[in-house]
């Protein structure tokens, strides 16, 4: 996937998390390491690993908000590996400052 592509996506999910919390009034989704990346798809100069962190960190999210609200229990799966796959994009820094 090229840059610009991957920041269309990370766009996307930007906005599908936005409006999902505020769909179920943040219920079900707390501090998240999205936020304590420091990264925004309007972020063009920020590397295509950070771009690609984000997304699976956005999706991990999305996946997590959709999953206690609706009780399913194969979302809350998908939410625990995509979660897996963003810690094997994090550097040592960023996993100490996400830490949860």
């Amino acid at each position: 996937m090229q840059k610009d592509e991957l920041i269309q996506l990370h766009t996307f999910l930007y906005q599908m998390k936005t409006h999902l919390v505020q769909l179920y009034e943040n219920h079900g989704c707390e501090s998240t390491r999205y936020e304590k990346l420091d990264i925004t798809p309007y972020q063009i100069h920020k590397s295509k690993r950070e771009h690609k962190l984000a997304v699976f960190t956005l999706s991990k999210d999305i996946a997590g908000i959709v999953s206690s609200n609706n009780g399913d229990i194969g979302l809350g799966k998908i939410a625990h590996r995509l979660d897996q796959m963003a810690l094997r994009f994090m550097t040592e820094k960023e996993k100490e400052l996400t830490r949860l």
